[in-house]
């Protein structure tokens, strides 16, 4: 018998929700996808509950229907300018099992990473990952798994990654509203690249840049895990209303020019070519140059792009990144997208990413804009061990989520 496993990803301009058969052979076959427009967040926080719940309800409703599954928990995505990524490292003792034998297990490597997240973190903040870079056992460095080596001190080098506690409780708060449980959370950037990096890109060092509607992930990998981890609060809206100010048009309107006319690199635009502005008001339709819409939007993604190479050459140089970046999200569909970033950031090895095949609605989730729930739905599926959220009844709750020590090999 076949077992469901749901995802939802809720972003700030839609909400997605899909739907999978995990057969016996292990294998996803995705039966439902449902989405729906999101209008009760900001900058990837709740700031009006009942219009999140509603559009959750609407998501569910449709992966539903198409499923002839009833849904009762779920995966939950989790993004938004307040997630912030460092890395910590930690120290240990390697524990005496034996009269001379000093064997690292796996007691040692999670007291080791107790000790790395053993970090002073605002009050209202809470721990989402911790998730191991590589280990040391006395002079042995960059071991991926430090099991079996014998030694007397164990250090690891971890990424964390924190987010605010009170907008992690508003997601959970409006899923149990719309009468589900949530079964685990995971950061976006993370399930973006679980569905659209490979494992040799991850190994070679690679940027994933999620561009959303309001906001955008960065997560860059080096080893095989994130090194870097931050949120930009710029996405494709800002593009839109850009658009509407300049052009004086309302912002509907300027969102359907991006999306069936929207470039962003002026080689790919013809001076001649002119883009139709719908009636609106009683006004006659008129014309905008589609040169000038490309300048506009180029600008604003430009700035974008240097703002993202910017924070990471704060910590590496771009030329240690030997792998590729991978643009997903809404965002990445805009024509010329590649060639700006090319331009920007001086690296060939630039692409879309998109998610890969489970089986079933194949054409409904193979896109960039789904990089998210699909990678959360793989997560959830290959290793069970994704955050998940704690319901605490005492009165001196500090976390709003419970982390669990995974395998270097579990995660990606």
């Amino acid at each position: 018998m076949s077992e469901a496993l749901v995802s939802l990803d809720i972003g700030t301009s839609k909400i997605r929700a899909i739907v999978a058969e995990r057969l016996q052979t292990g294998a996803l076959q995705v039966t439902g996808v449902g989405v729906a427009n999101s209008e009760g967040l900001r900058r990837g926080d709740v700031v009006n509950i009942e219009k999140t719940v509603d559009g959750i309800k609407t998501a569910i409703q449709d992966a539903e229907y198409m499923s002839g599954y009833e849904i009762k928990e779920c995966s939950v995505s989790i993004g938004g300018i307040h997630i912030e990524g460092f890395n910590s490292t930690g120290v240990v003792p390697v524990s005496d099992k034996q009269k001379g034998n000093r064997e690292v297990d796996a007691s040692d490597i999670e007291n080791v990473i107790k000790s790395a997240k053993a970090v002073e973190i605002a009050s209202d903040r809470e721990f989402i990952h911790v998730i191991p870079q590589n280990f040391s056992v006395d002079s042995q460095k960059n071991l991926k798994d430090p099991t079996n080596q014998i030694g007397v001190r164990l250090e690891a080098n971890v990424h964390i990654i924190t987010g605010s506690g009170s907008a992690i409780e508003k997601i959970v708060q409006c899923v149990n509203r719309s009468n589900l449980n949530v079964s685990g959370i995971m950061y976006q950037g993370l399930c973006a690249v679980r569905s659209v990096m490979t494992n040799d890109e991850s190994e070679l060092g690679s940027i994933l840049i999620d561009i959303g509607g309001a906001t955008t992930n960065v997560v860059v990998m080096k080893g095989g895990a994130p090194t870097m981890s931050f949120a930009i609060p710029v996405g494709g809206e800002h593009l839109t209303k850009d658009l509407s100010v300049v052009e004086g048009i309302p912002f509907d309107s300027a969102e359907k020019i991006k999306i069936s006319d929207g470039c962003c690199w002026l080689d790919l635009v013809d001076d001649e070519d002119e883009i139709l502005v719908e009636s609106v008001a009683g006004k006659a339709p008129s014309q905008i140059s589609k040169r000038k819409v490309c300048e506009i939007f180029q600008v604003r993604v430009h700035e974008l792009f240097l703002i993202i190479k910017n924070r990471i050459e704060q910590n590496m140089k771009l030329s240690v990144l030997k792998g590729s970046i991978i643009f997903c999200g809404g965002g990445s569909l805009l024509s010329g997208i590649i060639e700006l970033a090319t331009h920007v950031f001086g690296i060939s090895s630039i692409r879309l990413g998109i998610p890969s095949t489970l089986g079933g609605l194949v054409g409904n989730y193979r896109n960039p804009d789904f990089a998210v729930v699909v990678g959360l739905l793989l997560e959830k599926n290959e290793s069970k061990n994704i955050v998940i959220h704690e319901n605490r009844q005492d009165k001196n709750k500090t976390s709003v989520v419970k982390w669990f020590k995974k395998k270097w090999n579990d995660l990606f």
